[in-house]
């Protein structure tokens, strides 16, 4: 028993201290998304590229790659999009340099108000651009549990990439709480345009949310959806695999996922994501019912979806071990 519980204890500690920032391809966007170029203007960043998944949506696609110095952090898709009188963002990149160059490209097609900030939840790559929005006289909004998680969290996730990415890089990236909490739906307009801001139970994080642009029926799913790089498990797979059922019956005409290729087969895109939790969640439980110490059993499962997935190597056993640590004592 006491061994079972220092497995378990380390599990948490592996848990809380790991950093679950996923990269990602460039995003796919439908056939009829077309790309349209910035022209960097006269004293500002040099906008970010952004695509248009839909009339006055925009999307940046995040690198598959570990957030570094060369990328500057920017591994998550980032969005906004326009309503007849403001504009709302959702996620802002992994660093301040990063939520400038988006800040650039708003102010590149419109002269609208930026009157939210949305950010899916806690990890760095959706949150360390918020510093560039705190001027812009915006209302930053969250899940209820993410200030409790930027507590938690934050000043570690700030120590470790000011050493791996660079002072000066990093020097002016911090973290913005939200000022507005969602603790279950919330509606926010822009003007001719709602967007419905929904908290999830704990699933891919204890602090997801997924925004719905009922105009053009484009779901922002932050990272409770990702193509093509292997899953991160940050919370609990069973709530995980339970949000999915309920995700696939949003409404959605379009994807936007946290990472990776943008879904116009929805809910059918879902399939790769239930299959990769479904096959890690049999895989502990036979390990554990044999008895496997929790090294071996992070090192055996889900393997067999290695080949299916960017990144699996970085992260599978990261989400053996969170999946080991919920269902030992099932």
């Amino acid at each position: 028993m006491g061994s079972r519980l220092a497995g378990v204890a380390a599990t948490f500690l592996l848990a809380a201290g790991v950093m679950q920032f996923v990269a990602h391809a460039q995003l796919s966007l439908p056939a009829h998304a077309q790309e349209i170029p910035i022209a960097q203007r006269q004293g500002t960043p040099e906008p970010l590229v952004m695509s248009e998944a839909a009339p006055g949506v925009f999307v940046h696609a995040g690198a598959l790659a570990l957030m570094s110095r060369d990328n500057e952090g920017a591994i998550a898709n980032v969005a906004f999009v326009i309503g007849n009188d403001a504009v709302a963002v959702i996620d802002t990149g992994g660093s301040a340099r990063e939520g400038r160059r988006l800040l650039a490209a708003i102010h590149a097609r419109t002269a609208k108000p930026i009157r939210y900030v949305i950010n899916t939840h806690v990890h760095p790559d959706h949150v360390f651009g918020n510093a560039a929005f705190q001027h812009e006289g915006a209302v930053f909004v969250g899940h209820r549990n993410l200030p409790r998680a930027l507590a938690a969290r934050g000043q570690f996730y700030l120590d470790a990439f000011r050493r791996s990415m660079g002072e000066e890089l990093m020097a002016d990236t911090r973290i913005v709480p939200p000022d507005q909490l969602v603790a279950d739906e919330a509606k926010l307009d822009l003007g001719g345009r709602t967007l419905t801001v929904k908290a999830w139970p704990t699933a891919h994080t204890d602090n997801d949310l997924t925004v719905l642009d009922e105009t053009s029926g484009t779901l922002f799913a932050g990272d409770l959806v990702v193509t093509q790089h292997v899953p991160v498990l940050d919370g609990k797979i069973l709530g995980w695999l339970a949000a999915m059922d309920e995700l696939a019956r949003l409404p959605a005409q379009r994807v936007i996922p946290g990472h990776g290729a943008a879904i116009s087969d929805w809910p059918g895109a879902l399939q790769d994501q239930r299959r990769y939790l479904e096959r890690l969640t049999r895989d502990v439980r036979g390990l554990i019912r044999s008895g496997v110490p929790l090294a071996a059993a992070a090192e055996r499962a889900g393997q067999a979806e290695k080949d299916r997935w960017r990144l699996f190597e970085e992260y599978n056993a990261r989400n053996a071990t969170a999946a080991f640590a919920e269902l030992e004592w099932e």
